[in-house]
């Protein structure tokens, strides 16, 4: 008797399980019919699980769908009627019989139910992007943009759907609605959506001159509105710098901080970007723009002492005289006689590069370090940086020991830290001057495994170079020329390390270093500005000696001097592409990319 009850009880659950589970069957096999486009047989099973099961939303839609593709309009209608009763007032169902009305040709009518749609819209977020992805499918820009101008008038927020709309209005070819709606909601969110809105305005605008000349005038009557604003201020500096207009952007900056009685940080912010791009004309131009304002100012130090980073960079890009280099030791001098304090910072250690390396008076650059070493602010690892620079005006002096001893001081002192490292990579290479290859190279072999990527590299290519070029029969003779050559280069003897590396050539034609030899005279005519000559001399590397291990370098730095010297992007790309394809395991592989993401722009395909 209790068994009986008990199936009777089961036997409601077990007739739920069958009913779905041959619903399951058919709407696989209804779904089947769909994908083969048999679209009759298809409506027919989904008629039935719906009927079955009106509330599942997936049945719903796959059904409508259905009966779109059957071109059964009548009875499509009819199914979203029957979704009405079960959800009033759905904006979603609205759009649906709009598309029923659509495919059945009745434009008019489609419009009608999607403006309902619109109306139905409640302000909520995630019905507004539901409403927005179905206008999308439609490809309905029109309405897609009354989407989110409706969404804006019941949010009362203009800043949330501004990027879409301004995109919107921009694909319509009204630039200037498009750039009004988003300066207008960027003005709510200032500080967060500075970035945003410039991302916007660059997918809009593009490199098209009359476009940005137009954003150019909505922003100053923008800013003539609201003058107060620094916002606007910024993007309308940042427009002129798209223009490549830097004078405009300065002159506007300086504008801007006069009328709101600023100290200076903008224009410092300024002369930032422009010395990242490399645009050092205005970069100083706006430092002694906050200089003007007086050594009382609060950021006068700061302007000065990177003004003087700005002129030694652009020193370094260019053929300089001496009265160039003399004139900016002067400013060096000057300042760190008015700024003491800066003694310990990276403008003393730049001073002394200048001195030692351009004004060829390495005695007066150690003297400046040791004066920065003996200040009781400095830091261990500042005085350690300063002791391993000082370690090589005197190899520039010839004093190789005292070069050495210094070395070995910074090696004691911080014999787990990079510095440390450094300074054994200098040690070993003084070793390596001297042509005493066996200790070098012991040196350099525990280098190798550096934490430093550029220690371990530069430490690999010497170790390479010395267990390379060690012929069978131990005639160290080419090896320690060209090693003297390589420290006469170091101390900038450049005819002489030229004359001593053609000596090489000449009497060991056949000798492994050719290639090595090519790549110094590459090195020393770059560093003359003779840059068809390096990419000479570069090309014989990479033509003659492609297998061998400074094949991958040439090529790397022949793409670095059509970008950055002769500013011909086009053979820059193609050299980038061609080390990842020739040299695909090259440890420039990673920077090439990188490089050549950056000149995406240009045009040119970019190895994948």
């Amino acid at each position: 008797m209790n068994l009986k009850k008990t199936i009777l009880s089961l036997l409601p659950l077990l007739l739920l399980f069958s009913n779905l589970f041959a619903q399951s069957e058919d709407l696989l096999q209804a779904r089947n019919y769909a994908s083969l486009k048999q679209y009759d047989k298809a409506a027919e099973l989904y008629k039935k699980i719906y009927n079955t099961n009106p509330a599942d939303a997936d049945i719903y839609h796959e059904y409508f769908e259905v009966l779109l593709a059957e071109k059964e309009f009548k009875q499509a209608d009819k199914l979203v009627d029957n979704q009405e009763q079960l959800h009033p007032h759905s904006a979603i169902l609205s759009i649906d019989h709009g598309r029923v009305y659509l495919a059945d040709g009745k434009k008019k009518k489609a419009d009608e139910s999607f403006d309902q749609a619109l109306q139905l819209m409640n302000g909520d977020d995630i019905l507004t992007q539901q409403v927005a992805n179905a206008f999308i499918a439609l490809g309905r820009d029109d309405y897609l943009l009354k989407t989110y101008e409706r969404a804006t008038e019941l949010t009362h927020n203009t800043y949330i759907y501004s990027g879409p709309m301004a995109r919107l209005y921009a694909k319509r070819g009204d630039i200037e609605k498009a750039l009004n709606t988003l300066l207008s909601a960027g003005l709510v969110n200032m500080n967060g959506g500075s970035d945003e809105v410039k991302s916007t305005m660059l997918e809009m605008l593009g490199n098209d001159s009359k476009k940005l000349q137009l954003a150019q005038k909505v922003l100053v009557k923008k800013i003539n509105e609201q003058p107060e604003n620094p916002f606007l201020a910024d993007l309308l500096t940042w427009l002129y710098t798209q223009k490549d207009d830097y004078e405009g952007a300065l002159i506007q900056l300086e504008a801007v901080d006069t009328r709101n009685h600023e100290q200076g940080d903008r224009l410092l912010e300024f002369a930032r970007f422009a010395t990242k791009e490399k645009q050092y004309e205005y970069a100083i131009k706006a430092y002694e723009e906050v200089m003007a304002k007086g050594t009382g100012s609060m950021y006068y130090g700061i302007a000065r002492a990177e003004m003087l980073n700005v002129k030694f960079t652009q020193l370094q890009g260019k053929n300089y005289t001496p009265t160039e280099v003399s004139a900016l030791a002067s400013e060096y001098k000057d300042f760190l006689t008015q700024f003491p304090q800066q003694y310990t910072t990276q403008v003393v250690r730049d001073y002394a590069t200048l001195e030692a390396q351009y004004a060829d008076s390495p005695q007066r650059a150690i003297e400046v370090l040791n004066k920065a070493i003996s200040e009781p602010a400095a830091r261990r690892d500042f005085v350690a940086s300063c002791k391993l620079q000082m370690g090589d005006y005197y190899v520039l002096m010839g004093k190789i020991w005292d070069a050495s001893l210094l070395y070995s001081q910074v090696d004691k002192d911080f014999r787990e830290d990079m510095l440390g490292e450094d300074a054994r990579f200098r040690n070993a290479k003084l070793y390596y001057y001297n042509g005493d290859f066996e200790f070098a190279e012991s040196q350099l072999s525990v280098l190798k495994a550096s934490t430093s990527e550029l220690i371990a590299n530069d430490a690999l290519y010497l170790s390479v170079l010395i267990t390379e070029n060690i012929t069978p029969d131990s005639n160290y003779v080419p090896l320690r020329r060209f090693a003297h050559a390589d420290l006469l280069m170091f101390q900038n003897k450049d005819k002489e390390a030229e004359e001593l590396l053609d000596s090489i050539a000449h009497a060991f034609p056949q000798h492994p270093l050719n290639d090595d030899i090519l790549m110094q005279k590459a090195k020393l005519a770059e560093k003359h500005h003779d840059y068809n000559k390096a990419l000479d001399y570069l090309k014989d590397i990479y033509a003659k000696y492609a297998k061998d291990v400074l094949g991958d370098d040439a090529v790397y730095e022949t793409a670095v001097i059509y970008e950055n010297n002769l500013r011909d992007m086009e053979k820059a790309r193609h050299f980038y592409e061609q080390l990842i394809i020739d040299y695909p395991g090259s440890t420039y592989v990673q920077s090439a990319r990188t490089k050549l993401a950056a000149l995406q722009n240009t045009g040119a395909p970019v190895v994948p």
